[in-house]
């Protein structure tokens, strides 16, 4: 063996070290992943984002994937001849967009299903609807009526706690029950939001399209790598955020506030993005925490 190979080896083992700690302090946690966006679209990012949280629940976490599918189910309703209608950012959703929309995402669960179990880990799929996980109520746009869209009134973690204890990987589709018992879909942030609130996550993920929070978004240089949930306030106080972030950051703070410990905004678009975050001190998204001592 050559010196360089040496040294490479040698790399390796740095980089074990450094994660032993993590891997020590988040024994037995529970950590929630929300992935959606390009890293579901893409075929190596999917699959790397697999590997990642198959790892975390090989090394001792105890991860549940909430999973979206936005991008698909728009493909599937243009590809029956409809046209996907939004307001405010909220998928107008009709009994048939609905149909679609239930289809779509079971074929997703299922699929990431799979592609745990060939990594070696046992996962089950479910969605809102199993065990009355997810309850909801219809959910309005500014007064608008957007048909099937649900907002969560409460949640019934036990079939999650039932997995996790038979050391299943849960895989949540976002889809929920009403007080009739008609089908809903709902927000897969608000879904994550909600289940890691109710399970008393350490740490909830969500793997977006963007690197994280910036204080000015066209200035690379103000990246912001951790700030408090105070802050974070502040920030959408202050008009600093502005689009699709505005509800994501909303959701961060409420999670905080729920009793999740360190909400996380990552690039999922970034091979191995949760690895990164959890194992390295510096990490590579946007750490949102309870106070200034959160870890």
């Amino acid at each position: 063996m050559n010196d360089i190979e040496m040294q490479k080896i040698q790399e390796k083992a740095e980089v074990l070290i450094e994660a032993l700690p993590y891997i020590q302090q988040f024994n037995r946690k529970i950590i929630v992943v929300k992935y959606g966006g390009s890293a579901m679209t893409s075929d190596e990012l999917r699959e790397n984002v697999i590997k990642d949280v198959t790892l975390l629940k090989l090394v001792g976490f105890k991860p549940i994937i909430v999973h979206g599918g936005g991008k698909e189910i728009s493909r599937w309703v243009e590809k029956v001849g409809m046209e996907p209608q939004f307001i405010n950012g909220l998928r107008v959703t009709d009994a048939d967009t609905m149909e679609i929309a239930e289809m779509v995402l079971n074929k997703v669960n299922k699929d990431l299903v799979r592609n745990v179990e060939v990594l070696g880990v046992r996962a089950v799929g479910v969605s809102g609807k199993d065990g009355g996980l997810l309850k909801v109520r219809k959910r309005l746009s500014d007064g608008h009526d957007i048909g099937f869209v649900g907002e969560i009134e409460d949640v019934d973690p036990k079939i999650l706690f039932d997995l996790l204890e038979k050391d299943f990987l849960p895989i949540v589709a976002p889809t929920g029950l009403d007080s009739e018992y008609n089908t809903y879909n709902i927000n897969a942030d608000d879904a994550a939001c909600a289940i890691a609130k109710a399970v008393n996550a350490e740490k909830l993920f969500f793997l977006t399209d963007i690197k994280g929070l910036y204080r000015n978004i066209d200035d690379p240089e103000s990246f912001i790598s951790r700030l408090t949930a105070k802050e974070a306030k502040e920030l959408l106080d202050k008009g600093f955020v502005g689009g699709g972030m505005i509800p994501k950051l909303g959701n961060c703070i409420d999670a905080i506030e729920g009793g999740v410990n360190n909400v996380i905004i990552l690039d999922g678009r970034i091979l191995h993005c949760l690895l990164l975050e959890i194992f390295t001190k510096k990490g590579v998204g946007t750490a949102i925490v309870k106070d200034e001592d959160g870890l």
